[in-house]
């Protein structure tokens, strides 16, 4: 069997949890690489989430959800000046209407100290209404968790993957992995779409497809089932008539309820809704789920400002079939699981990842810590944040810092040509969109698109009919066909 790489460690997925557990890895002394099918990073569960690192009162007393959303969240603290993650620690509230939610809030107090949850307040309505003062008047009181926030979890995975870049590991995007390759029930490898690589672990943090990595290696110890979530996204006018933080409603089984959010960019947002299906691939939004998110909101505000909202979009949420996160070896020595990794998995993925790398170290005792780890990654600078003579410095070292290209989000092609070249750069549309946030705005890229689409095709040298929006299938731009051409 021919090899084209021979490696220790191979990372199937390139989310939060993918990326987060690489970066791990590259603290030791070893060969790592991560695989990711589609041309980009976190284009799964990691995409389209609620953003909020939870702090860690909701999921049941001793699972690996509570376990590592706590660890994780307190990893997060810090974390984020080393990585330059975008995080608000902006504290939540779980809202009670009635008496009978209040008793429910209190069941949820005394969870998350048990959970080791710290500066958890149960608070009246006025003490409420303080901290939220947009809230219906005749709600009873609630929940106050001061150490959860929002964050970029794009962003996030990118500095995960950038660190452990420059610390030696490899990534691979348009990487598919086809078979485990096994022998005598021991991992050896895995067949890509690229090659074979040699490997002795396969980690499987492959978000929705983790059943069917698992499949491929012979372990059907576990399923997974997508669980969808619907959201409406508000324009930054309308921040000031909904909430200043994160609002939850009182939970209920299947779920943490419709949320009213602030993002770390300044929008708001309302949902997820909760509706487990079979298709993987089915990210719609429907009219019913957008009828149901706004009903749920209107229970906590009196005014939703639904005429400034500029776009829906849904994402997927990876379940277990055993309800709990799934971070264990498999059925085959050598595979090891990171899977069913629902909410709140991105609140858990640095815990994750120390648990998983801290698995396999007890196989291998001689793999050595790096004594040269670089912690430290370098922010690229967001040129609307800076100061005017900093915006006038730059525009004088680089023409490039003075064409402004998304005029919603004050974008500059100096910046989008960065994104493009930085480590694990951006190689789609939505991939500099993610970056930048060119095309985020009020117009969502109806002017700033084709401006982008051209630097991508001048910058990666490739014409404009093989720039992708997104995944590998998305080409927005086709040769045309003159009249009696083959158009097979």
């Amino acid at each position: 069997m021919d090899f084209i790489r021979d490696i220790d460690v191979v990372v199937i997925g390139g989310g939060v949890t993918g990326t987060a557990i690489l970066r791990e890895l590259s603290k030791y002394a070893l060969k790592c690489m991560l695989i990711e099918k589609e041309p980009d990073l976190a284009l799964g569960t990691t995409k389209a989430n609620s953003a909020i690192i939870h702090s860690g009162f909701d999921a049941p007393f001793g699972t690996q959800k509570a376990l590592t959303n706590v660890r994780g969240n307190r990893l997060y603290h810090e974390l984020q000046n080393q990585l330059g993650l975008d995080i608000k620690w902006l504290g939540s509230l779980v809202v009670a209407v009635n008496d009978e939610e209040m008793l429910t809030l209190k069941d949820l107090l005394v969870r998350g100290i048990k959970n080791g949850v710290k500066n958890l307040e149960l608070l009246d309505r006025a003490a409420t209404l303080a901290k939220e003062p947009n809230l219906k008047q005749d709600i009873k009181g609630s929940l106050w968790a001061p150490t959860a926030g929002v964050c970029w979890p794009f962003g996030i995975a990118l500095a995960f993957a950038r660190c452990a870049v420059q610390n030696g590991a490899e990534v691979l995007t348009n990487c598919a992995a086809k078979k485990i390759l096994t022998k005598d029930d021991t991992i050896v490898g895995v067949e890509t779409s690229l090659g074979n690589i040699k490997a002795k672990y396969i980690i499987n943090a492959a978000g929705l497809a983790a059943d069917k990595i698992a499949a491929m290696a012979g372990d059907t110890s576990f399923t997974i089932h997508p669980r969808k979530g619907e959201y409406i996204l508000f324009d930054k006018t309308a921040s000031p008539s909904l909430v200043n933080g994160i609002v939850f409603p009182t939970p209920t089984k299947q779920s943490k309820g419709i949320l009213i959010c602030t993002t770390v960019h300044g929008n708001t947002f309302i949902g997820p809704n909760a509706h487990d299906q079979e298709d993987v691939e089915d990210k719609s939004t429907t009219s019913v789920g957008m009828d149901e998110i706004i009903a749920s909101s209107q229970k906590l505000i009196d005014k939703v400002p639904l005429g400034a909202a500029i776009t829906e979009f849904s994402g997927l949420r990876a379940v277990s079939n055993t309800g709990d996160f799934i971070i264990r070896e498999g059925t085959v020595k050598g595979l090891i699981h990171a899977a069913g990794i629902q909410s709140p998995g991105l609140s858990a993925a640095p815990a994750i990842a120390e648990e998983v790398v801290e698995l396999i170290a007890e196989f291998e005792p001689e793999w050595s810590l790096k004594r040269n780890f670089k912690a430290i990654v370098t922010r690229r600078k967001v040129f609307s944040e800076l100061k005017i003579e900093e915006q006038s410095k730059l525009c004088n070292e680089n023409k490039l810092y003075g064409r402004i290209v998304c005029r919603c989000e004050t974008v500059t092609e100096g910046e989008i040509v960065d994104a493009i070249h930085e480590t694990c750069g951006a190689r789609t549309l939505d991939g500099v969109k993610r970056r930048t946030r060119a095309g985020m705005g009020r117009c969502q890229g109806g002017f700033c698109g084709p401006k982008v689409t051209q630097i991508l095709a001048r910058e990666l040298n490739i014409p404009l009919t093989e720039v992708l929006k997104e995944g590998s299938a998305s080409k927005m731009f086709f040769e045309k066909k003159l009249p009696g051409e083959d158009t097979k």
